[in-house]
């Protein structure tokens, strides 16, 4: 499993099990994609952190009515087979309720701030 696989599941484990928060392996690629998430509202806030002389995120879940505001995470682009959208073929999920993160030459973008942009990239995975 992959890095992101890992750290997806990671958050929606922690909120099913209904954790206030989960620690998570140090990344610039997963600091950008928590960035992400936390301007969608799927998490409440992340921090970087040492634990035994190793940086770790601390990330904070977002709940609604005691229920994990990630309810479902799926893998869309894997080691084995990479899947690119442009930019037309960036739609909302589950009628807006979902959030689709891709990685783009301008960083990585939620699917909303892709088609603001006009910009198209790498389809990394999607929540609800």
């Amino acid at each position: 499993m992959d890095s992101i696989s890992n750290m997806i599941i990671m958050l929606k484990n922690a909120g099913e099990r209904g954790r206030p928060s989960v620690s998570l392996p140090h990344s610039k690629l997963k600091n950008a994609i928590l960035e992400c998430l936390k301007k969608e509202g799927f998490i409440s806030d992340f921090y970087k952190k040492t634990k035994k002389n190793y940086p770790v995120l601390e990330v904070e879940l977002t709940y609604t009515n005691q229920k994990p505001k990630i309810q479902h995470a799926e893998r869309i682009s894997k080691q084995s087979r990479r899947v690119y959208l442009g930019v037309r073929d960036i739609h909302k999920i589950r009628g807006g309720e979902g959030i689709l993160i891709l990685s783009t030459p301008k960083g990585i973008l939620s699917g909303r701030e892709a088609r603001r942009e006009q910009v198209g990239g790498e389809a990394l995975f999607r929540l609800w």
